[in-house]
């Protein structure tokens, strides 16, 4: 994978490529989805976010994966 140019060397270059940027934002999509889901099915709210942290944390895994 190539690496981007930053600008000229003022340091306003992007913090993140749009890649990753898609990757983290549907990772938190998931995650926040699985932790409402299992909240919604009765479990306590440190259950349901543990449950979308790890959702989260696969979603990154998979979507890194699929998206080219």
């Amino acid at each position: 994978m190539e690496h981007e140019n930053r600008t000229k060397g003022d340091g306003n270059g992007p913090l993140l490529s749009q890649r990753a940027a898609v990757v983290f934002l549907l990772a938190a999509l998931v995650g926040v989805g699985a932790a409402v889901l299992s909240s919604l099915a009765g479990n306590a709210w440190p259950l349901a976010v543990s449950v979308g942290s790890g959702a989260s944390a696969m979603a990154v895994v998979f979507f890194n994966q699929i998206i080219d």
